[in-house]
């Protein structure tokens, strides 16, 4: 499922929605990191769960792809990969289903409720969906978000064309 995010843009409307905000989460290495820790330097935010079986997995590949496009300068930016699967995606997983992509990503988790605090403030969808067996699958918006250097919310990050060029265009906010 991709929804469409909507909100203040740079120079945006007065009373717009605004997207993003402050979170402390858990990395892949059970570290903590919150918004703060990635003040100074653009990044990409998308939502999702190692679960996944296309969206997840194709949008950490394009990202990945993006930063390998960057080289050394992929250390001037962070993509942060947020769970809304918290049950079953703990950093022990993400650290493991992670180890497919760039190292420069970086999983993060948390509890349901600090997951549906982010995900509220980043006007993300998500919702547990019931199969077979007692297993379930997440449906979740699929959008990369462009926050700047402050940590605000420029626009959605388009992944979906060559990776020197989405790149370029990141390196617009370093």
């Amino acid at each position: 499922m991709v929804l469409v995010a909507t909100g203040r843009f740079n120079g945006g409307p007065a009373g717009a929605a605004v997207i993003g905000g402050p979170f402390r989460l858990t990395d892949q290495d059970d570290r903590p990191i919150s918004d703060t820790d990635l003040r100074g330097k653009p990044f990409l935010m998308f939502f999702g769960f190692t679960h996944c079986p296309d969206v997840c997995p194709t949008a950490l590949f394009e990202a990945s792809e993006v930063l390998r496009a960057l080289g050394p300068e992929a250390d001037r930016t962070a993509v942060l990969f947020v769970s809304v699967d918290p049950e079953r995606d703990t950093p022990a997983v993400l650290k493991d289903y992670l180890g497919s992509f760039d190292p420069h990503l970086r999983g993060v988790t948390g509890t349901p409720d600090t997951i549906a605090a982010v995900a509220k403030a980043y006007r993300v969808y998500y919702k547990k969906i019931p199969l077979e067996a007692g297993d379930y699958t997440m449906d979740h918006t699929a959008i990369v978000y462009l926050m700047d250097k402050q940590g605000r919310f420029v626009a959605p990050f388009n992944m979906k064309r060559p990776p020197e060029q989405a790149a370029a265009d990141l390196k617009k906010y370093f």
